[in-house]
């Protein structure tokens, strides 16, 4: 799999851009706020519909454009294939597959699949679970798309219930003070049974769908573990021993048992999520949120006995960082049968010389490598392949 050509408009510094690629190794060379990033971010867009750097896409459309439209010209198994995404910050995103539309922008998932390294992911392991459960999911997508619609049905539920148990504070809380009710109005006793049955329905649907993504995640996280392992000895050669655990917000019988490896299945998670959530009710009542299940769960890592968090040197956690995208990329090779696109995004800066040579020696037989660097010398010679000159917004092939 690969990108043969890209083409922007009105996309972040671009009012119009077209990039010829080609297999191997491609490389973006330009001073920060150039615009390199930008066009590899417009790639992991096709692929992910979503930035590595913002949350929404009104960043992502040039200042004083209505839209950006982002194309690419996609190769697999000697098959290309027009992708075409229309963003339209505050209305419906757009996309065409083969130069027709589609009904959801979702649908065009997998046409493309990239792993991208950035200076971001640095906090995969400093920053918030957030960071990590989204890594989770992100690759569950590129390696099954439907989970794409499970996981917006859960974020669905979510706020559902969430506001439910917000607007429902004051008849579901124990206690306080009770007034007569008005003619017409239900007895606090009815109202309060009303509420109690409406969040029944919704701790239902959460755990029929949450664990549905619960035991993906723990299958992911199974699967990537040796991945993970390998990854972080090749490029910290053999420094110390790195692995993945996942924390689980269910009681704890069950989220040891999660922690020690053990996947349960559906039916088991679906029951552990309900038995959970009614034992927390009274506390997710009073604070009006809801305290269990896949969104406030943690992918733990630890570099030898001790939590990669707060321990590892700040070498040792981009040298995680890095092995954990690359483990996700091999993993989706197996998983494929063919290589995604690989995008070093400003990666060689920030590894000594040693960690340089090894990642380049990883990832020298990858059908695509596209690498942004603010200087030429930052790439090993050993990456050696088309180049392109980076300044303000111009995109130049370089002799």
């Amino acid at each position: 799999m690969h990108v043969r050509h890209l083409s922007v408009a009105d996309f972040r510094s671009y009012g119009a851009a077209e990039l010829p690629l080609e297999p191997g190794v491609t490389t973006l060379v330009g001073l920060n706020g150039q615009g390199k990033t930008n066009l590899v971010e417009a790639i992991g867009y096709l692929a992910t519909l979503s930035s590595h750097r913002v949350a929404t896409d009104q960043p992502l459309v040039r200042f004083g454009a209505q839209q950006a439209v982002v194309r690419g010209a996609i190769v697999r198994e000697g098959r290309e294939t027009l992708l075409e995404l229309e963003l339209n910050p505050g209305r419906a995103n757009r996309a065409r597959l083969g130069r027709s539309p589609v009904s959801r922008p979702r649908e065009v998932l997998g046409t493309l699949r990239t792993v991208l390294f950035a200076p971001e992911d640095l906090a995969l392991v400093k920053g918030d679970p957030s960071e990590r459960r989204r890594f989770l999911d992100d690759l569950l997508v590129a390696r099954q798309p439907r989970w794409a619609g499970v996981r917006s049905d859960y974020d669905k539920i979510l706020r559902q219930r969430g506001a439910l148990l917000r607007s429902a504070q004051p008849v579901l809380r124990r206690g306080g003070r009770r007034r007569p009710p008005r003619p017409g109005e239900e007895s606090g006793a009815d109202a309060r049974a009303s509420a109690l049955h409406t969040l029944d329905v919704w701790n239902d649907h959460l755990a029929t769908v949450g664990s549905q993504l619960l035991y993906a995640r723990l299958r992911l996280v199974r699967d990537l573990g040796p991945y993970l392992g390998k990854a972080y000895d090749e490029v910290s050669a053999g420094q110390s021993d790195a692995r993945i655990a996942y924390r689980s917000s269910l009681r704890e019988e069950t989220a040891t048992r999660i922690a020690a490896g053990e996947v349960p299945e559906v039916d088991e998670l679906r029951r552990e999520l309900l038995a959970t959530l009614e034992e927390v009710r009274d506390r997710e009542v009073e604070r009006g949120v809801s305290l269990v299940g896949p969104h406030r769960d943690d992918l733990v890592l630890t570099l030898g006995e001790l939590p990669a968090k707060g321990y590892a040197s700040h070498g040792e956690s981009w040298s995680f960082a890095l092995g954990l995208k690359l483990a996700a990329y091999q993993l989706l090779r197996h998983d494929l049968g063919e290589d995604p696109v690989l995008i070093l995004d400003d990666v060689f800066a920030e590894l000594d010389s040693g960690r340089r040579e090894r990642l380049a020696a990883m990832v020298a037989d990858c059908e695509q490598v596209l690498i942004t660097a603010a200087v030429e010398a930052d790439v090993p010679a050993g990456l050696a392949g088309r180049s392109y000159a980076v300044t303000l917004g111009e995109v130049v092939q370089r002799a």
